[in-house]
């Protein structure tokens, strides 16, 4: 069986998302994650895949991990995530050990104040050289 590599969705207009993949790509040096824009096609395929049940649309617009366990957001995303990294990375994830309630009431907080304390970006940036092969495409029309 193929199984399709996990899959990071994110905010293509908060900086300090942007500057998470760029990030992450750095410390995943066997290319076990690929990327896309949270509201993208190729994003909205993904999730279709992973949980034909998950609603899309009701999302949120931080970042969502979809993976074999599913479709993750908050704070579970960012902990599977980090699985996926290189040492010492993956021991980031005991904190899922942390109850869900009180590691998403963190990290709202900082998602609500992102954008101030990092900025927006225009458009989702263009990846850097030797990134673009990690990001989902469209499918042509």
């Amino acid at each position: 069986m193929n199984e399709s590599p996990p899959v990071v969705l994110f905010d293509g207009d908060c900086s300090f998302c942007n500057a998470t993949v760029r990030w992450s790509v750095a410390r995943d040096p066997l290319a076990r994650l690929r990327f896309a824009p949270l509201r993208s096609a190729p994003a909205r395929r993904a999730v279709s895949r992973a949980d034909p049940r998950t609603n899309f649309d009701a999302l949120p617009d931080t970042i969502v991990l979809v993976d074999r366990g599913g479709v993750h957001t908050a704070s579970t995303a960012v902990l599977r995530m980090m699985r996926h990294l290189r040492f010492p990375y993956p021991a980031v994830s005991l904190v899922l050990l942390v109850p869900r309630p009180l590691r998403d009431a963190a990290y709202r907080v900082f998602a609500r104040n992102r954008y101030r304390w990092f900025g927006r970006d225009d458009e989702c940036p263009l990846p850097p050289p030797g990134f673009a092969s990690r990001f989902l495409e469209d499918d042509p029309d």
